[in-house]
């Protein structure tokens, strides 16, 4: 058990300073580790609970907690939950100082402005990551893509996308 709990911690603490954006932009990460080289969950399971972290309030982070929680209990959640907060959270405090004495400068504006399309496409790839993990039949990947279109260029609140979706789930459909 404290191999394993050493295990969350430096892999959650590694992922910690990568999480440009919040712990979505290294979700497809996060995955690799969990799923593929630790071998502590299937893709299906950690397909629901990102979703369950996603249908609960709070922070997008409530996904590492839940996956502590699954590997090594109590314990696992508490350690992967601090691991993932505590080096960025230093990080952050330490450069912060910093960052702010050069407010003004270009290099700033470039740096910030370079960083967002990096973050847009670490989300978009936890998302496609997601969906191959959730979605097993050519049914799912089109109530998924419908979804997701629908999302982007309607006002339809995405509760009512994803309620419409789970109803189609209901009646055997996906």
């Amino acid at each position: 058990m404290t191999e394993i709990l050493a295990q969350l911690a430096i892999d959650f603490s590694l992922l910690s300073l990568f999480a440009v954006g919040g712990v979505i932009t290294v979700l497809p990460e996060m995955h690799r580790n969990v799923v593929e080289v630790r071998g502590w969950m299937s893709g299906a399971q950690f397909a629901d609970l990102f979703a369950l972290a996603q249908a609960a309030p709070g922070p997008n982070i409530l996904v590492v907690s839940l996956i502590g929680w699954n590997v090594a209990g109590l314990a696992g959640a508490a350690v992967a939950t601090a691991a993932v907060c505590a080096p960025s959270c230093i990080l952050t405090f330490a450069v912060s100082r910093i960052w702010q004495r050069f407010k003004g400068a270009r290099w700033r504006k470039a740096l910030e402005d370079g960083l967002v399309p990096v973050t847009v496409g670490l989300m978009l790839a936890g998302g496609y990551l997601i969906t191959l993990s959730a979605d097993h039949s050519w049914m799912a990947f089109a109530v998924t893509a419908a979804t997701a279109a629908l999302a982007l260029v309607s006002r339809i609140h995405p509760l009512w996308l994803l309620a419409g979706a789970g109803l189609l789930g209901l009646a055997g459909w996906v």
